[in-house]
């Protein structure tokens, strides 16, 4: 049986297997490992909305309680407001500190007014925003923001460092939000830090590690925190429980009132004064991080995409390729013969002989492949001298029933193929 099977036949193709996990794996796990990096980093970082957020009364992890003991052991008198009008009011007559740990929380109406402050003043602000500084009217402008924060020393870029509290402090945490200002202003930390005199003393802190209960006493954070809240300047300190509403009244602008404190006052009844300015609205994962991050996000996506399109479908027919190694005729037809034995497919092997010695005597004919099997069996036996009906039988005849029966038909195949179309190396009876 396994000397008729014509190993040059090509066997049927492979069913195309889906590969699909072979692209969607990588993929899902980058997209996890993203999430999974966001969501601990988003855990990792405060929250200024958070009523606790370096608040003097709360001792949690970003809480500021352990600061306002360093303070108070300094003899600093502080006061701890919960709304910003009464903290100015608090501010006084003479030189005060105001701090402010989470500036996004005064409402905008009442952001100008945090600069009018007694002479010798000075206002502390935590990572504002760029709608905050617009607020104030403040040449400053965030720049770089790191994803975590970096302990530098005062002078890390090179540019000297002008103000008495960072240099003694040393290296602290503070390089986490860079800001850019105009000539002239004390400039630490890289850009972290920066001191501009804009009727009152203002200082813009990039990084709210060094007033935090967890990280306080790491590297100079203390010194920076409270050299910069210190002093003989009484502290006012601004904790705001959630965003502030807006004042009563039309609309509100700093003047001071008559016994010298500055206080929001009416300018007029306009409704344009009454309007609220239009919100300016960022997205503080954006702001997480720096430019190259998404423009490499984007162009892994895009790989990501175009592997996709590559692997989903083949686009055209196959191919063929070399076999990576050489296989033998005879061991490939022994092992089908070998399958189709432990199968059964008696009918299937008989299918695979007669259209082997189709392949070999229509040609020889010169018969076409659609010729009509009655036809095929005439001219056969016509050349032959056999018994038509028998050739018939044996070219398109039913599927032996034992094996016996399949060994008689592709003997008698085989005579039949030899007869008329013999292989080249054997020589024609003719």
């Amino acid at each position: 049986m396994t000397a008729t099977l014509d190993p040059a036949r090509p066997a049927a193709p492979p069913a195309p297997r889906r590969r699909w996990h072979r692209a969607v794996v990588p993929i899902g796990l980058a997209v996890l490992l993203i999430v999974t990096t966001l969501v601990l980093h988003a855990v990792d970082q405060p929250d200024p909305d958070d009523p606790g957020f370096l608040s003097p009364a709360a001792a949690g992890d970003d809480g500021g309680s352990r600061l306002a003991e360093a303070l108070r052991a300094q003899g600093v008198p502080i006061r701890r407001e919960t709304d910003t009008l009464h903290a100015l009011r608090a501010a006084g007559t003479g030189p005060t500190t105001l701090f402010v740990p989470a500036p996004d929380l005064v409402h905008p109406d009442t952001l100008a007014a945090l600069t009018v402050l007694p002479p010798g003043s000075r206002l502390v602000l935590v990572e504002p925003s760029r709608r905050v500084l617009t607020g104030l009217a403040l040449p400053l402008e965030p720049t770089d923001r790191r994803w975590a924060t970096r302990a530098v020393p005062p002078d890390a870029d090179g540019a000297p460092c002008r103000l008495p509290e960072a240099l003694r402090a040393g290296t602290a945490a503070v390089d986490h939000q860079r800001y850019a200002g105009p000539a002239g202003t004390d400039r630490c930390y890289a850009g972290a830090l920066r001191r501009i005199l804009w009727g009152t003393e203002v200082v813009v802190v990039g990084a709210s590690d060094p007033f935090r209960n967890d990280r306080i006493d790491e590297w100079g954070n203390r010194a920076v925190a409270t050299g910069l809240l210190g002093g003989d300047r009484p502290l006012v300190w601004l904790d705001l429980p959630g965003p502030a509403p807006a004042p009563t009244g039309p609309s509100w602008s700093p003047t001071p009132d008559d016994d010298g404190t500055p206080l929001p006052r009416r300018t007029g009844d306009r409704a344009a004064d009454r309007a609220d300015p239009p919100p300016n609205w960022h997205n503080p994962l954006w702001d997480a991080f720096p430019p190259w991050f998404w423009a490499v996000l984007a162009q892994l996506a895009v790989a990501g995409l175009l592997l996709v399109l590559w692997r989903a479908r083949r686009l055209g027919p196959p191919v063929p390729e070399p076999l990576p190694v050489t296989v033998r005729a005879a061991e490939t037809v022994l092992g089908r013969a070998r399958l189709y034995r432990r199968a059964g497919a008696r009918d299937t092997t008989a299918a695979t002989l007669r259209a082997a010695a189709l392949d070999r005597l229509l040609p020889r004919l010169n018969l076409p492949p659609d010729t009509p099997p009655d036809e095929v069996a005439a001219r056969v036996a016509a050349h032959t001298g056999a018994d038509p009906e028998r050739v018939a039988e044996l070219l398109h005849g039913a599927a032996p029933e034992d094996d016996r029966e399949l060994l008689e038909l592709a003997r008698e195949l085989d005579a039949l193929t030899r007869t008329l179309a013999p292989h080249p190396t054997e020589g024609d009876p003719r």
